[in-house]
């Protein structure tokens, strides 16, 4: 018997790194206060430029369960699938780096995940706003508690229906072997690429579980790239995310239809996330930009794709506004 063997490793933390500022020590040393053990730390620096890659790599140089990946500057994505393509652990979880884990993140949803040998286990967090340091939970507990042991599909619906609820990776641990069987990656290049990612995993998942004690602070700040203000083009190119969103939950409910139980609001986040494009149709200050928008919406198909997933009267009602609004806008 081989005593020299190392200890198995039960989670894998991936995290990309790019141009995180100042913000990466303290997100490090939330890391590195984790109360779980067992773990490799996999950064993959994706051609930072702000010193990042060098406070990295001193980590690296300092911890022997820390390794850097550095690649040139693709995508978060790209990065965490260069993660995925190493790791070793039994789970994996992928955090932001300029965000802030409770001590006890990862030894809580291992724990779940160890006592009912769970595909995913999935925790609440908070919105912390740099301005005004006001703090948010982000899911209520009035729309959602501490779950049992569920089925992907079933636990999706719940979550969906309490409207409160994001597809973001960094809630969560995964089962790795899941993962790989299902060959599936993070498509390069599309922004908010969590939203299919979650969904098709969940889609898979046999065994979920939810606790709502909130173990993560997500930061709210002008610079991360979902809440930059975007006008003009720039807008533009990132409502096509959007576009490209709409249609990958699409083809993804077609896919399994007739292999899962297909709740309502699977189709209802379909029109859901292609109804934020109409939203910021209102707020962009450029007409050209607006009628490219608008015409990216025809072009799209994503006009008929809301019609055929919207799904209860305040949603029908809202994709009717704004359907009359952006026919009575489009130039022809």
């Amino acid at each position: 018997m081989n005593t020299n063997m190392p200890p198995p490793i039960k989670l894998s933390v991936i995290i990309p790194l790019y141009n995180a500022g100042g913000m990466f020590t303290a997100f490090m040393d939330s890391l590195l206060a984790q109360t779980l053990q067992d773990i490799e730390i996999i950064i993959v620096n994706d051609g930072s430029t702000d010193g990042s890659q060098i406070l990295a790599q001193a980590y690296a140089s300092a911890h022997g369960h820390i390794t850097v990946i550095n690649q040139a500057n693709g995508g978060v994505s790209r990065a965490r699938n260069a993660g995925l393509a190493v790791a070793r652990g039994a789970y994996v979880t992928f955090p932001d780096a300029d965000d802030l884990l409770y001590p006890t993140l990862y030894q809580t949803l291992m724990d779940m995940a160890e006592q009912d040998n769970l595909d995913v286990a999935q925790c609440n967090g908070e919105r912390f706003f740099l301005g005004s340091r006001r703090i948010k939970t982000l899911i209520p507990t009035d729309r959602l508690v501490s779950t049992g042991v569920l089925d992907g599909p079933t636990w999706l619906h719940k979550a969906l229906a309490t409207k409160r609820y994001l597809h973001v990776v960094w809630l969560g641990i995964y089962r790795l072997a899941l993962i790989r069987r299902l060959n599936l990656d993070f498509e390069p290049g599309l922004h908010h690429q969590d939203i299919p990612w979650t969904t098709e995993l969940m889609f898979n998942a046999r065994r979920v579980r939810y606790t709502q004690e909130v173990l993560y602070r997500y930061y709210i700040h002008d610079q991360s790239i979902s809440n930059r203000k975007r006008t003009g083009m720039k807008n533009v190119e990132y409502q096509r995310h959007y576009l490209r969103i709409a249609q990958r939950l699409e083809e993804i409910n077609e896919r399994y239809r007739g292999k899962i139980k297909m709740y309502p609001e699977f189709a209802y986040q379909v029109t859901h996330e292609a109804l934020s494009i109409c939203h910021s149709l209102r707020r962009e200050p450029d007409p050209a930009a607006r009628q490219i928008m608008i015409n990216d919406i025809f072009a799209s198909g994503t006009h008929k794709r809301m019609i055929r997933n919207a799904r209860g009267i305040k949603q029908w009602y809202q994709l009717l506004l704004w359907l009359r609004r952006i026919y009575a806008w489009r130039e022809r």
